[in-house]
Parts: structure tokens; C-alpha cells; sequence
């Protein structure tokens, strides 16, 4: 099997209809079905037609992954979805063979159905090794570092029955994420975020976040170490803390992605306390109830 890397967009604008739908999907519309094409020089062939200003470089990168997702991707392979507009990680399986469609968008006519294991993986749940890999200037590509998939299915609880080598063929070997520009904005945060793991476990996250409100010019009160009520930071405007916004400040540095049960309780703690507005931290992000529950209380509560 081959472990892939398809991106939702360079701003993430597709990666919501990705999970919504269980689709992987890809831009690239004019160039037309995908499907069609016999072969790489027919779809080169239409692209340039398509793309006359792209040097020779460009073009035999995108007909590279154009064809890769359309006619190389195959059923049973693993495939991950870095989130930018989340910060986490989907996992899942391709589910069937590619489709052009207009189901979804004009920018995301190419799409290949796949099955998520989950789509809320920390991104710290994985070796620095692979989250450079992820990080990939490529919209699709493959990952070959040792035992990549298996690395990846252990990280979501997921199995297959025998995990192989990825192939390295005439079809694949330049699309690999290892020879591709990285993303060097990506690889400080992970660099940032494996900082703060080490240094701030458990309360001293608490004490990190409040130290970000003072510098925002509010007046804080953090709970000690313990339970708190759910409460762990309270943060006022003016000098004597009295004026707006009142906040209350939930931080979790679990694991495990916060459920809907920790946004209800910091919503009943804000009625308590009368505060106009409640911001949650999870270390290691929201399920996707919490993200559409959030919804609701957009003027109220930030995740």
C-alpha cells in the first residue's frame, strides 16, 4: 500500500467539504475529467493547453499529481489530510475510484471517495519526521519514510492486514514528499508546539494562556493547581478588572480532542458568573460536535 498526502487548498478552503462528504478533492477544474486522459502525455498535452503561461517545471509537477489522483491512487490506500484551518490531522482510506463531479464546487470537480478513520488527530501525535513529510509544497504526495502507514494507522487506531512497502514506480517517484519544498511556516509551529508541550504541562498551560491575556492589556485571576470549578482563568478589561469584556477561561491539556461535555460546562459556569464571554483551550483540539456547536455561540465563545 502507499501512504498519500493530499491538501485541502492552500488556505484550506476545500477541507471542510472534504470531511463532510468523504472525499478527497483537488482544484485544477479547467483541465476537464481527469478520467479521461489514456495517458500522461495526453493529460500534459491538454494541460498546456490549458496553462500556456506554466514553465516545463510546473507542468510536470501538477500533470505529476493530476495523475497520480485520478489514475495511480488506489482503493485500500491510506491517505492523509493536513487541516490548516484546524491545526490537526484527518486519516482514512480510499474508498473507490476517482469521479469528476459538480457536486462540491467548481474548485473541487476532481475527487476520489475515501472512508475517515478520524479527522481530529493532534498534530503531536505524530514523529516530527512525518509532519515534515505533511508539510509538502505538493497537493498530492507520497510518503516513504520507514514504515510510514504503519506509523500513521498505529496514531488513529486503525489496522490493516498486512502493511507493505510504499511503491516507488515510473508513476510515483518524483511525487515524493521527501524531495519537496517544505512548509517552513508549518514546521516553526510544530517547533513552537513541541516547546509548549514540554515546558507547560498541566497547570502551567493555564498559567501560559494568562500570561497571553495579560499582554492583551486584561486584569486575570488564574486558579491554582486542582479543581477549580471550571474555572481556570478570569479575565476583566479596565484597571481594576471591573469593566468588559468579563471572560471565563477553560484550558484542557488532555490528549484527546474536547467533546461537546466541555463546551456545555463552560457555558453553564459563564451563566454563573455572569460573564459576557468564555474562551476553551484544548491542547489537542475539538471534536467535530464541538466545532459545529461553537457555531451557535459565535458572539460568546471562542475555541
Amino acid at each position: 500500500m502507499t501512504l498519500w498526502v493530499v491538501k485541502g487548498g492552500t488556505n484550506g478552503e476545500r477541507e471542510e467539504r472534504m470531511l463532510t462528504n468523504s472525499v478527497l478533492g483537488m482544484g485544477w477544474e479547467e483541465v476537464g475529467d481527469l478520467g479521461a486522459f489514456v495517458s500522461r502525455d495526453t493529460l500534459k498535452a491538454a494541460y498546456r493547453t490549458t496553462y500556456p503561461a506554466d514553465g516545463d517545471g510546473r507542468v510536470n509537477n501538477v500533470v505529476g499529481q493530476l495523475w497520480a489522483f485520478a489514475h495511480v491512487i488506489n482503493n485500500a490506500d491510506t491517505v492523509v489530510v493536513p487541516l490548516k484551518s484546524r491545526g490537526q490531522i484527518a486519516v482514512g482510506s480510499v474508498a473507490g475510484p476517482y469521479k469528476e463531479t459538480d457536486e462540491f464546487g467548481a474548485d473541487m470537480r476532481h475527487t476520489v471517495p475515501v472512508k475517515w478513520y478520524r479527522t481530529d488527530v493532534p498534530r503531536t501525535d505524530f514523529d516530527q519526521d512525518l509532519l515534515y513529510s505533511f508539510g509538502a509544497f505538493m497537493t498530492v504526495c507520497t510518503v516513504r519514510r520507514d514504515h510510514a502507514e504503519e506509523r500513521v494507522l498505529a496514531a488513529v487506531g486503525a489496522r490493516k492486514g498486512k502493511i507493505v512497502e510504499a511503491r516507488v514506480d515510473r508513476d510515483t517517484e518524483e511525487l515524493g514528499a521527501e524531495e519537496a519544498p517544505i512548509d517552513l511556516e508549518q514546521v516553526g509551529r510544530d517547533a513552537i508546539l513541541t516547546y509548549v508541550r514540554r515546558r507547560f504541562k498541566g497547570h502551567g498551560l493555564a498559567r501560559l494562556v494568562e500570561a497571553v491575556l495579560r499582554a492583551q492589556g486584561l486584569q486575570t485571576y488564574v486558579s491554582p493547581p486542582g479543581p477549580d470549578g471550571g474555572v481556570d482563568i478570569v479575565a476583566s478589561g479596565g484597571s481594576l478588572g471591573l469593566d468588559a469584556p468579563r471572560l471565563l477561561v477553560q484550558v484542557k491539556t488532555g490528549d484527546s480532542p474536547a467533546g461537546t461535555d466541555v463546551l456545555i460546562a463552560l457555558k453553564g459556569v459563564m451563566s454563573n458568573y455572569g460573564a459576557d464571554q468564555g474562551l476553551l483551550v484544548c491542547w489537542a483540539g475539538f471534536k467535530e460536535t464541538v466545532l459545529k456547536e461553537a457555531r451557535t455561540a459565535y458572539f460568546r465563545i471562542r475555541l
